[in-house]
């Protein structure tokens, strides 16, 4: 597990926290860990998923439909028949994210995808970052055991460039800003200010930047941030909707987002007032997940 916790002033707080429950101890119970898995037209990659799924480590699955043309819905059921079932109110990996995590009631919140390319079975090496101190435990396929046989040449420079570029800006040491499996302690999801759901016109966070607001976010509020070593497979079934150069370029606004976002909540805070959301929020068709 590689530390690359920080914040925008450069400070770069211990890993270990004194607000974590632990389990060092037998008499100490387990944090709760509640997953979410959002999901759009992923009917024959879910049975993998749940394949995979360590069940003693999981307490509660949110599955967030996307909604799907096939029978992606009817399959989840039958597998996780004691599920939280949910319908995302938008369009969007972000927004369905933030759906999810309204419904978990978990002390743990686990981010992963239903296509298969992200392990469940290595979800208690994440729980066991927080366990020993983090605050968000963020997947990495560029440290420790991670790897990838997914990501293509062009992802992978552009990952490079997109990590260099919040690294300098942020002075964060992030690996792999864009890989979407991520742990964090349900309580720091307020900070997180994740897209408001409420709301049928597109916000700023619904798709694929998630991740990148996620991550600066809890940079620049100063929590522990521990990468965990991920193996991301290739999807199983299906054609992904990533975009390599339109979320890109999408990834790239955000930045500029984030750092005005991170500027307007430093300066409320020095006049003694919270920000709410800094972020300049544009038109809906150009943010459609």
């Amino acid at each position: 597990m590689h530390d690359t916790h920080g914040d925008a002033s450069g400070a770069f707080p211990a890993t270990g926290t004194t607000n974590n429950p632990t389990v060092t101890g037998p008499t100490k119970p387990r944090p709760t860990v509640s997953v979410v898995i959002p999901a759009m037209n992923e009917a024959k990659n879910l049975p993998y998923v749940a394949f995979r799924m360590p069940d003693e480590a999981v307490d509660q699955i949110v599955f967030v439909d996307g909604n799907s043309a096939d029978d992606t819905v009817a399959v989840a059921r039958r597998l996780w028949p004691d599920a939280t079932f949910v319908t995302q109110t938008r369009s969007g990996k972000g927004n369905a994210i933030a759906c999810g995590v309204e419904h978990c009631t978990g002390d743990i919140i686990v981010m992963i995808d239903a296509d298969g390319s992200t392990d469940p079975a290595e979800i208690p090496l994440f729980v066991q970052a927080l366990v020993d101190g983090a605050d968000l435990a963020k997947g990495s396929r560029f440290v420790g055991a991670g790897g990838s046989t997914d990501i293509t040449a062009l992802r992978r420079a552009g990952n490079k460039v997109l990590n260099g570029i919040v690294n300098a800006v942020f002075r964060t040491e992030f690996s792999d800003l864009c890989y979407g499996y991520n742990a964090f302690w349900a309580r720091h999801a307020e900070c997180m200010e994740l897209p408001p759901t409420r709301y049928r016109r597109a916000q700023w966070g619904d798709g694929f930047e998630i991740e990148t607001v996620i991550n600066v976010r809890v940079a620049t509020a100063g929590l522990a941030i521990t990468e965990v070593g991920s193996f991301e497979g290739p999807r199983l079934h299906g054609r992904s909707n990533l975009n390599a150069y339109s979320d890109g370029m999408r990834v790239l606004r955000t930045i500029n987002q984030e750092w005005q976002h991170w500027r307007a909540h430093s300066s409320a805070e020095r006049h003694g007032v919270r920000a709410g959301s800094g972020v300049t929020v544009e038109p809906a068709d150009e943010l459609a997940g």
